[in-house]
């Protein structure tokens, strides 16, 4: 899907992932503190914001990346009910996954949660986040597992744009991250009323769905 693709998806409902955050993200990061205060962090293909908006209720200073305007004018939306103290740490960029710029000092944090993309792009896209990770920061990635077409349900059915945790290791091996967690992970779906699933995906229905789950840790310097 290209940006005008989602565009049109955003576009056509209101919070297409829900405005809870996904249940990895928290379970992962609750608690982290980052080597110097305040952290920041970098929400990439961020959505409509739930997990960056999260991420700041709780101190981060969080920059959401998305390439669909749309999400972002969302994320706007959303930014503008939040107290002052929390909307303040959020910042919202228009850009690629694959090609965007980060600071000198790097992230403390980067979280790429359900960026599911060709092989070639999923790879640009990680490699760039391990370049921009911070000494001491930690890179998290979630999202649908390839086993999940034969073992779960919901999520994308095209294979091509699915991944496993050894995938993602085998594309960040020369990086020089230590791996803290490689592993599949189990989410129980259920058809709660408004409920878009963990922002996972289409053809959610009952079951259990399978993800793919990868922390990684890059050293203090």
């Amino acid at each position: 899907m290209d940006s005008q693709d989602w565009d049109d998806r955003y576009a056509a409902t209101e919070l297409v992932w829900g405005a809870e955050p996904n249940r990895w993200v928290v379970r992962e990061l609750t608690g982290l503190t980052p080597a110097h205060a305040p952290g920041h962090a970098l929400d990439l293909a961020a959505g409509e914001g739930r997990n960056a908006i999260w991420l700041a209720g709780r101190g981060w200073e969080v920059t959401g990346l998305d390439y669909s305007a749309v999400a972002l004018e969302r994320a706007e939306r959303l930014t503008a009910d939040l107290p002052d103290e929390v909307a303040d740490r959020l910042t919202w960029r228009h850009g690629d996954a694959r090609t965007f710029e980060a600071p000198a000092a790097g992230y403390d944090l980067i979280l790429v949660a359900y960026l599911q993309v060709p092989a070639q792009d999923r790879r640009a896209a990680l490699r760039r986040a391990a370049a921009a990770l911070a000494p001491g920061g930690t890179l998290l990635v979630v999202g649908h597992d390839l086993s999940n077409l034969a073992e779960g349900v919901g999520g994308p059915q095209d294979p091509a744009v699915l991944f496993t945790p050894e995938d993602v290791l085998a594309d960040l091996a020369d990086r020089g991250l230590r791996t803290v967690r490689a592993e599949r992970v189990h989410r129980t779906v259920g058809p709660e009323p408004g409920h878009k699933g963990e922002g996972e995906g289409e053809g959610e229905g009952d079951g259990v769905a399978v993800d793919a789950l990868v922390r990684l840790e890059r050293g203090a310097e």
